[in-house]
């Protein structure tokens, strides 16, 4: 390549030349022993060229091998129109970096291909409709901007087309396509471009998997370190990757104009549920105080507080357990009043409608963004034609040869293997069920252990003769067993992951969005599961099968199936839940996205401290591609959307065991956003601009995880909480209406003469006791159905059943009337939609007038000139031939058309406006040299 001049050292964004930029850098690792360039060495490589091109791709290919289809690759990126410039001195080893530059005939051939829209000159006034008091009100949470009103008028905009140049507002074509469109153009080049010759693989992607390239990206636009006042890059790094900005709306537009479309989604998606978990985390407050402001008035509390009713208990565990008096018990009961209370259930209402609030506001937030943005009525095949994955495209090329081994050459067998079956697939089907399964009884197993430990460790500290050992072993056995939970959680949730990977890779999908979509689906299936076992066990199953003093369920003959608080379990499932959510989010947040990477750059560091001294002093400062290319690649957005829905997850699905849940979401994800933006910016490799219509498969997880929440919410209300057995008492048991002899109530007798040997307490400090208490509805020992289900148990299942099925049933109503009531598109997207087509029709019937009118103006200049000549009457029509010859465009370009050695275009085409109008010196599209004309 060309040798870089001394002043282009500090720009690091340009060729040597300091004018063409760098749109994409390729990078390969050159090996120490690759520095010996022998001729036997080379003569070698073309000898095993044969081997290689068979297209089995040798897995220990060697250096020369590597050269020859690089040398191939790049010589077909030259053919497509690619400018490329390499590395001037020869490294002997370490990175070797190939910059690319898409010069002007090129970014406009594929911007037509790729069907880009771009801003026309036609100012359309699409303004935002937001009046001038509330912009005041809001303009300290905007962020500083440059030309940010600019940017808030929408330019009428037309896919791009070679043949309207003059429509489009082309001040500058170095400028025209941004840097991010630029990038895409160039990667999609890099994906379709073939290396048939050496090694049969298309695309870039099969190049890094193979080994051939080590890595290729777009570079960032600055370096934070040059600090240049104009580039978007410092203008997210000042106003969006800031912790001091966290109060400020993010700048959306820039971030889409920056990372593309997928990305930009994700940033708008995550600041919409942020936004609306604020009335979320409002409203859980007001019930937790409520909840705080009623607990003095709270009779059943009062009652199991009142040391004067004298309440004794049965033994919590056999042999060395006491009786016990329900009045120890106080602090539980009232501290499960601030969850368990009334307002609960209108909170658990309010949760399941915002859910669908949220999933309707982003609807048309999307739509809203869709119509900014220019995706609206964009097509699959428009957003991305995909090609195989390399993986895919190697499974198949084995298939074949192994096809042709086995049997003779028929050009049918050849045409049959076009692609792989469910017979290819099905060893990798059979592996992901079973591992699934497996996953499934690791993360039961897990839960069942902590179960083991509970339980262990109550009856150990129970037979303690420490008073206050005995006193805190609840309190104790809950603590431990949860902040277990928590790391089996996080270290299964790691290990989740890259099982899911593998997974899905067995699979062999054929694309990188099916690759993608069943990556989700299993990661998000294993790390459900994992995340909720230990709180749905807490909220469904702890306590319902342990028995009954007489006829206790044990585990491994010894140890007594584990009860419920005397409160209930809902504060044993608010504790679950909120230490779970919060450690998940700490840990999670603090050490793997903040601590992890901090360590992997403190060891990059000190590696490349090791090499810099190693090398000469002469050598120049580290260029832009050297910066970005010690910064991380970047894997996708799945971790991220991944750790927001189970996220959501807590926040909906248990939220009325736990109405802190939203503001604890909240903060948390004000300092996410802002993470996320500080790592996409400063600490991650620039992605490529991927265009996207939607958030994909995700809105569908969200969507499903809402419905799901109603049914969970039914069953905590109803069944783990004590809401409805205080409904029953109070209108059907109650003598005065109240809920006076509540706690009575619901408590059973038991005969201690019906122990079994040895589960009595032996020394018993409460002296004879002939009957003792415990939570349920049984019949009394005296009674002729003695210790069976009393007609109270039946009249609460029913209740509870009913509830279920009424809440269930009302909440999916007001769902659907609140998605009924929102519509999908916002009024005032469908009205501009509607101008914008009728702009867009009277841009082009102006057009045609004008194109009718100077092909008449020509043809009139014409037969004034020739007196003889044959007269051309308007409506006699045009003689178009079907193919038109091109011109140079003068003596700057000597390529026909400047169209990167394009030739002449195949199709019949009319004439257009823009091929005359270039003799014309009126005309406002001289700047447009590159494009071609027609002689008339």
């Amino acid at each position: 390549g060309p040798t870089p001049s001394p002043q282009s050292i500090g720009e690091g964004l340009c060729f040597s030349d300091g004018r063409r930029k760098v749109d994409y850098v390729l990078v390969f690792q050159r090996r120490r022993h690759s520095s010996i360039r022998s001729h036997a060495s080379t003569s070698v490589s073309h000898d095993r060229l044969s081997i290689v091109s068979n297209g089995n791709f040798p897995p220990s290919a060697s250096v020369g091998e590597m050269r020859l289809i690089r040398q191939e690759f790049e010589a077909n990126l030259l053919e497509a129109g690619l400018e490329i410039e390499r590395d001037r001195e020869l490294k002997t080893h370490g990175p070797s970096f190939t910059r690319l530059h898409a010069p002007w005939p090129v970014l406009c051939r594929e911007a037509e291909f790729l069907k880009i829209k771009v801003p026309t000159k036609t100012e359309s006034g699409f303004g935002s409709a937001m009046s001038t008091m509330w912009r005041k009100m809001n303009q300290p949470f905007q962020p500083k901007v440059p030309h940010q009103d600019h940017e808030r008028t929408k330019f009428l905009s037309h896919c791009f087309s070679r043949d309207k140049l003059h429509l489009y507002n082309i001040t500058s074509k170095d400028t025209f396509f941004d840097n991010a469109t630029r990038g895409r153009i160039v990667y999609e080049i890099l994906r379709r471009t073939v290396c048939v010759r050496t090694c049969q693989t298309i695309g870039i992607s099969t190049m890094i998997a193979k080994g051939v390239y080590d890595s290729a990206f777009p570079l960032h636009d600055v370096s934070v370190r040059f600090r240049i006042p104009t580039g978007r890059h410092l203008v997210l790094h000042e106003e969006w990757a800031r912790y001091s900005a966290f109060y400020k709306y993010q700048p959306i537009d820039l971030v889409r104009k920056y990372f593309g479309e997928k990305i930009g989604l994700y940033f708008a998606w995550l600041g919409v549920y942020t936004q609306l978990l604020i009335p979320a985390s409002i409203v859980g407050i007001i019930v937790f105080f409520f909840g705080v402001a009623t607990v003095e008035t709270d009779i059943p509390s009062q009652e199991m507080c009142n040391e004067s009713l004298n309440f004794t208990m049965c033994p919590l565990c056999d042999g060395v357990c006491d009786f016990w008096h329900l009045s120890t018990a106080c602090g539980t009961a009232r501290a499960s009043h601030l969850f368990d209370n009334p307002a609960t259930v209108f909170f658990a209402i309010f949760m399941s409608l915002w859910a669908v609030l949220f999933l309707e506001h982003w609807k048309r937030r999307q739509i809203s963004l869709s119509f900014s943005w220019d995706l609206t009525g964009i097509e699959e095949d428009e957003v991305y034609t995909e090609h195989p994955r390399p993986k895919y495209e190697n499974i198949l090329l084995q298939k074949r040869q192994r096809k042709q081994k086995n049997k003779k050459k028929k050009k049918k067998n050849e045409a049959a293997i076009e692609k792989l079956t469910w017979k290819d697939r099905l060893p990798g089907y059979f592996i992901n069920i079973s591992s699934i399964l497996f996953m499934f009884g690791l993360t039961f197993s897990a839960v069942f252990g902590v179960i083991i430990y509970r339980i262990t460790v109550s009856a150990l500290m129970a037979m303690s003769p420490d008073p206050e050992t005995k006193s805190n072993v609840r309190v104790t056995v809950t603590a431990t067993a949860v902040i277990i939970n928590l790391v089996v959680i996080l270290i299964l949730d790691e290990i989740y992951g890259a099982v899911a990977l593998w997974l899905t890779e067995l699979e062999i999908p054929k694309t990188e969005t099916d690759f993608e979509e069943r990556l989700i689906l299993k990661a998000f299936l294993l790390k459900f599961m994992n995340a909720y076992a230990p709180i749905f066990y807490v909220a469904f199953f702890k306590g319902r099968f342990a028995g009954r003093p007489g006829n206790y369920v044990y585990v491994f003959n010894d140890y007594r199936m584990e009860e419920c608080a005397p409160g209930g379990c809902l504060i044993e499932l608010c504790i679950q839940l909120s230490i779970i959510m919060l450690g998940k989010q700490l840990i999670q947040n603090n050490i793997f996205e903040i601590g992890i990477p901090k360590l992997k750059k403190l060891v990059r560091a000190i590696k490349d401290k090791g090499s810099a001294e190693k090398k000469s002093e002469q050598e120049r400062p580290p260029q832009q591609w050297n910066l970005d290319y010690a910064l991380a690649p970047f894997e996708g957005l799945t971790p991220e959307y991944m750790e927001m829905i189970i996220q959501f997850g807590f926040v909906s699905l248990f939220v009325a065991s736990f109405p802190l849940a939203p503001l604890f979401a909240l903060l948390n994800n004000v300092i996410e956003i802002r993470l996320d933006a500080k790592k996409f910016v400063t600490e991650l490799r620039r992605p490529v601009a991927v265009r996207a219509k939607d958030i994909g498969i995700w809105y569908n997880i969200l969507s499903g995880m809402g419905k799901f929440s109603v049914i969970i919410n039914a069953f905590v209300i109803s069944f783990t909480s004590d809401f409805i057995p205080r409904l029953v008492y109070q209108y059907m048991f109650s003598q005065t209406g109240t809920m006076h002899g509540f706690i009575d109530h619901t408590l059973s007798y038991f005969n201690v003469s019906n122990f079994k040997p040895g589960t009595a307490p032996q020394n018993s400090e409460h002296g004879d006791i002939i009957v003792c208490r415990y939570k349920d509805y049984r019949e009394p020992p005296w009674s002729p159905d003695a210790y069976m289900f009393s007609k109270q148990y039946w009249c609460v299942l029913a209740a509870r059943l009913a509830f279920v099925i009424v809440f269930q049933n009302l909440v999916m109503f007001l769902s659907l009337v609140v998605a009924w009531v929102i519509p999908d598109t916002p009024k005032t997207i469908m009205e501009q939609l509607k101008r914008e087509k009728k702009l867009l029709v009277d841009v082009f019937l102006r057009e045609e007038k004008e194109k009718f009118q100077l092909i008449q103006s020509l043809f009139s200049k014409d037969t004034t000139l020739q007196p003889g000549g044959h007269v051309l009457h308007p409506g006699q029509g045009l003689p178009i031939p079907g193919r038109y010859s091109t011109l140079p465009s003068g003596p700057k370009q000597g390529l026909a058309g400047d169209r990167g050695g394009e030739g002449p275009r195949a199709r019949c085409r009319a004439a257009s406006f823009s091929q005359f109008t270039r003799n014309i010196p009126s005309s406002p599209r001289n700047e447009n040299e590159n494009s071609r004309h027609t002689a008339v």
